[in-house]
C-alpha cells in the first residue's frame, strides 16, 4: 500500500506525462502536493522508486517514467491541484510519444547538513539545523544528508578538506565502501570499511595515516558516501 502523498504524486506525474510527455519539476510537484520543501518530494520519489512504481531515466535531471500504477486506484476526487479537474483515476499507462524528450531542469533539493566529519582522526559529529542545496540528479534513492569534510586522510580517494560529503543513510555496508562510521557512540569519521578477524578496520586513503582498528561492537555504520560537492574560491 502506498501512502496518500505517494498515491497523489504518482497520479500527478502520470497525468503530466500524458499531457505533455515531460516530467513535472520538483517545484511543480511540491506545489501540487502542498509540500513545504523539495526534500519532501525527493523522499516520495525515492520511496516510489524503491517500490518499483517509477524510475529515473539516466543522464537527465528531469526525467521520470511511471512503470506501474497502484492496484488500489479508484475513481473519485483527486487531491492534487493539478489533477482537480480529472473525473476518473488513471488505470492504464499511456507511454509518451517516442519523439518527446524531457528537457533538463536544474532541480535542487535541501538535505540536512550535520556539521563536520573527520577524514583524519575522529571528531565529534555535530548535529545542526542547517541544510545544503544539492542538485537532485546527484542523489539516488533513499534518504540523504551532508557532512563537511575536515582533514586530509581521504585525499587519495579524491576527498579533500572542505568538501561536502553526500551520505545515503544506511546501517549496513560492504567491505571496501566509504562509510560514515560512528566510533564508540561518540565520534564519527569517513573511512573505507573493512572487517578482519572479528574486528572492524577503518582505512584511510592517505599513506601518511594508519588504519584504525576497533572491536565489532565499537563501530556503527551511519551511512555510505553517495557523492561530493566542492566549492572553488
Amino acid at each position: 500500500m502506498l501512502t496518500r502523498k505517494q498515491h497523489e504524486l504518482i497520479r500527478f506525474i502520470q497525468t503530466r506525462l500524458e499531457e505533455s510527455g515531460v516530467s513535472p519539476s520538483f517545484e511543480e510537484m511540491k506545489e501540487a502536493l502542498d509540500l513545504k520543501s523539495k526534500s519532501g518530494v525527493h523522499r516520495l520519489i525515492s520511496a516510489l522508486e524503491e517500490r518499483g512504481f517509477i524510475r529515473r531515466l539516466p543522464n537527465r535531471a528531469r526525467a521520470l517514467e511511471v512503470l506501474k500504477q497502484p492496484e488500489d486506484v479508484t475513481t473519485g476526487k483527486t487531491t492534487t491541484r493539478a489533477a482537480a479537474n480529472s473525473n476518473t483515476a488513471l488505470t492504464a499507462l499511456k507511454p509518451a510519444a517516442a519523439t518527446s524528450r524531457p528537457e533538463p531542469a536544474n532541480d535542487v533539493i535541501e538535505i540536512p547538513l550535520h556539521g563536520r566529519i573527520a577524514a583524519g582522526v575522529p571528531i565529534e559529529a555535530l548535529e545542526s539545523q542547517s541544510t545544503l542545496p544539492v542538485p537532485a540528479a546527484l542523489l539516488g534513492p533513499g534518504e540523504h544528508y551532508a557532512l563537511e569534510v575536515s582533514g586530509d586522510s581521504m585525499i587519495e580517494a579524491g576527498i579533500l578538506d572542505g568538501d561536502f560529503a553526500l551520505i545515503r543513510r544506511t546501517s549496513t555496508a560492504r567491505d571496501g565502501e566509504i562509510v560514515v562510521a560512528l566510533v564508540r557512540g561518540e565520534e564519527a569519521t569517513l573511512k573505507y570499511l573493512r572487517h578482519e578477524k572479528g574486528m572492524v578496520r577503518l582505512d584511510p586513503a592517505n599513506s601518511a595515516y594508519e588504519p584504525q582498528i576497533y572491536r565489532d561492537g565499537e563501530v556503527e555504520v551511519q551511512g555510505k558516501l553517495a557523492g561530493l560537492l566542492r566549492r572553488y574560491h
